[in-house]
């Protein structure tokens, strides 16, 4: 029993008493003798009065199954046990008001991304934001979350597997393990790739010795940094094949993947690719994010729920609701009417089979790239079919073989994203979303090593971004401080300054804000570019100016930021009209720019922060 989950809480015991350390959180220890103490047994077993089990899980999808409407999958959780309960009693009201049971996906906070052991100080400086803290999950079960609604917990970034121990001490019935793949594309947390797929390979065991439901990867991850489809699909295959070795039931595994909303056919499409070729049991569908919804609850609760279309049509076993995606983390309320209006799509839309053309060639588009893909990240000497790909497919592969294979496509740019922010991994990637709503490759910038023939390229004429060398003296420092793992808006900005003609010293993600400064100094920037998403900006901000101040360098430094303002939904009105009354000072910046800044916006604030900065010289 729990065998590997042991192994694994002896070989990595360090790493545990760091985890306890960082959260206060007990943690499993090993004895003298080498036994493990203080690990609960497997599921199913009862948690504060109720039965847990991944297969509880299982037996929802079970049910969208039967009845051809996706199960809610919405995601909520506060900064303490009390607040996410009360908050997740408020959203829960609304589901059993209409007699349905849900699967309650609880944010985390984001210092999860991080290895306590390598980045205890971005963890201890973001403390109990952007999500329930590790002790928070247990006091909530504690409260009663979970009894009829089952949950799920992030277990993201570089250590997913002590978060999934977290959470099987805690009673959490599901996992977001990563995921696998993606995740590390991204720029999460502070080791290399490697060990980062060792690990998310580690947290698949843990989830097959103990009955955990895994998100086991995401094309959501890839489609937020401008990837494309084909890729995305064969980066979850090959999470699905770790899943395998790990021998996770397929009844406990899921993929989650987004859909666009902008082409009905094109989602439909992809939704086949996916069911085709996954060894999955359940599929969740996402509506996708980065769109620039209107910063308005209203009309993007409009705007989320209108892609419940395609999650029925597409046969979705989960669906996500979402809320107050651009105005911080939802209320229980707005969560209630998000599952409220997607509910709704989900009964007022017929159930029918569409048989158009276009939905097959697309599919069949996608499900090239992926094979080519697998085909050349896996050394096979002949071309991989969809039909190739099962559990005795990925059982011919070794552990170390498989980790080793991922890893070297990674870094040689076979697998690849124009926004990617792994600092170990080859880029070369271009792409460009047509008017259609599909992503394609630009001419010349596909994936390095695959053939181009098995690839789909932008039908629009739309010119490459060439590195260019910078027309313009001034130097920008750009960074996110904080444990924030979301780095597309960081990246918007250093593509737009880098084509105005600015050299650009890009320090990606996570970055203590005294970093930041030292690096300006260092470099002797003219201004620094910060970003927080997660509302960490009124704690964080004010330190690079304050570490600016000690080097004697403020007044020649500006500094600028952006990101989401506030942390809460309900605080975002407030900090709104204080910006807007104030401005951005109270802050420490001398300027900021929320989700939906134009360019031109952008760069006129850039130009007038850099004359502030010669006038305070002069």
């Amino acid at each position: 029993m729990q065998e590997k989950t042991q192994k694994i809480i002896i070989e990595d015991e360090k790493s545990l008493r760091a985890f306890e350390d960082a959260f206060g959180a007990p943690m499993p220890t090993v004895g003298p003798d080498g036994s493990v103490k203080g690990l609960p047994a497997p599921y199913p077993r009862m948690v504060s009065g109720a039965e847990r089990s991944g297969y509880r899980v299982y037996e929802l999808a079970k049910r969208a199954k039967a009845t051809g409407i996706p199960i809610m999958n919405p995601i909520l959780g506060r900064n303490s046990a009390e607040e996410t309960y009360k908050e997740a009693l408020e959203m829960y009201a609304v589901p059993e008001k209409l007699g349905l049971d849900i699967f309650h996906f609880v944010h985390a906070e984001a210092t999860r991304h991080i290895d306590p052991l390598a980045g205890r100080e971005l963890i201890d400086q973001s403390r109990g934001k952007g999500g329930i803290t590790p002790m928070g999950e247990r006091e909530l079960t504690a409260l009663g979350g979970g009894m009829r609604h089952p949950m799920r917990i992030n277990a993201t970034g570089d250590t997913p597997h002590l978060s999934i121990i977290n959470a099987l001490i805690a009673g959490f019935d599901g996992s977001d393990i990563g995921p696998v793949i993606h995740v590390h594309f991204g720029g999460r947390g502070v080791h290399d790739y490697k060990t980062k797929v060792l690990n998310g390979f580690k947290a698949l065991q843990i989830c097959a010795d103990n009955n955990i439901f895994s998100q086991t990867d995401s094309h959501k991850h890839l489609n937020n940094l401008d990837g494309a489809d084909g890729m995305a699909l064969a980066m979850c295959l090959l999470a699905e094949g770790l899943a395998v070795l790990a021998e996770l039931p397929r009844e406990l595994s899921a993929i989650q993947m987004n859909v666009a909303g902008i082409n009905i056919l094109a989602d439909l499409a992809l939704m086949r690719a996916f069911k085709e070729t996954l060894w999955s049991g359940s599929l969740i569908v996402v509506p996708e994010t980065f769109q620039s919804p209107p910063g308005d609850l209203v009309a993007e609760a409009a705007h989320f729920a209108r892609m419940a279309i395609s999650a029925k049509l597409g046969g979705a076993d989960f669906f996500r609701p979402k809320a107050a995606e651009s105005v911080g983390i939802p209320t229980g309320g707005s969560m209630g009417k998000a599952i409220w209006g997607a509910q709704d799509v989900f009964n007022r839309t017929c159930k029918v089979t569409i048989n158009d053309p276009y939905i097959d060639r697309r599919k069949d588009e996608i499900l090239a790239e992926a094979m080519e893909v697998l085909t050349k990240v896996l050394h096979l000497d002949q071309s991989l079919a969809p039909s190739d790909i099962d559990e005795k497919f990925w059982k011919r592969f070794e552990v170390g073989e498989l980790i080793d294979k991922i890893v070297a496509g990674g870094k040689s740019g076979l697998m690849d994203a124009p926004r990617a922010g792994g600092w170990d991994l080859k880029r070369h990637v271009q792409t460009h979303r047509d008017e259609d709503g599909i992503r394609r490759y630009l001419d010349g910038y596909s994936p390095l090593g695959l053939d181009p023939s098995k690839l789909t390229f932008a039908k629009s004429d739309v010119k490459p971004i060439i590195t260019q060398v910078p027309t313009r003296k001034q130097k920008i420092v750009l960074a996110t401080v904080g444990a924030d793992a979301h780095a597309a808006g960081i990246n918007w900005a250093r593509q737009t300054l880098e084509q105005a003609g600015f050299d650009v010293v890009f320090l990606r993600g996570m970055n203590l804000p005294e970093t930041v400064a030292e690096v300006a100094a260092e470099t002797k920037a003219d201004l620094i570019g910060v970003s927080n998403l997660l509302g960490l900006g009124q704690q964080l901000f004010p330190r690079v100016g304050q570490r600016l101040a000690e080097l004697g360098l403020r007044e020649r430094i500006g500094v600028v930021a952006g990101g989401r303002i506030a942390e809460k939904e309900e605080e975002h009105q407030f900090y709104e009209d204080k910006i807007k009354n104030e401005g951005p000072g109270f802050m420490g910046v001398d300027a900021f720019f929320g989700p939906g800044t134009e360019e031109n916006e952008f760069l006129a604030a850039i130009e007038n922060a850099l004359n502030h900065g010669k006038e305070a010289v002069n």
